[in-house]
């Protein structure tokens, strides 16, 4: 797991405009891998924290389609906070890095796109394992 944080990405998400509202489209081509599972967090308490986690394998890419939340990233070095706020821009977390999402906004929806099916035995649960395999 040689991933840092020079490998996350901000990427954005192709976006029709039209005066009866706009359309942002995902297609194969946005993403470096196929997406395998889709889903979304919503209706979270204020104050609370969701992620706390990292993969082995399996990257996500999130979005913010509604409402804006902080993710914070941390490659076992270096830590940097994103804010997702815009629904036609992801953040793309390659296999890896340790992710928090926090700061949600009331009403927000943080969507993931991910490249496999859930396995627990990709996740990395604890952060002192998490140091101990980077």
């Amino acid at each position: 797991m040689n991933t840092s944080i020079n490998d996350i990405q901000i990427i954005e998400i192709p976006k029709i405009v039209d005066h009866r509202g706009n359309i942002s489209v995902i297609e194969k081509e946005v993403l470096p891998y196929e997406v395998k599972r889709v889903y979304y967090l919503y209706d979270v308490p204020s104050g609370a924290v969701r992620g706390g986690h990292a993969h082995i394998e399996q990257a996500e890419f999130l979005i913010a389609v509604s409402g804006s939340f902080d993710v914070i990233l941390n490659d076992g070095t270096n830590e940097k906070k994103v804010t997702l706020n815009k629904p036609n821009k992801g953040l793309l977390i390659p296999k890896g890095i340790w992710r928090e999402l926090e700061d949600f906004s009331s009403g927000s929806v943080c969507l993931v796109l991910a490249s496999d099916v859930y396995d627990e035995a990709d996740y990395i649960r604890e952060y002192a394992n998490f140091k101990a395999q980077k």
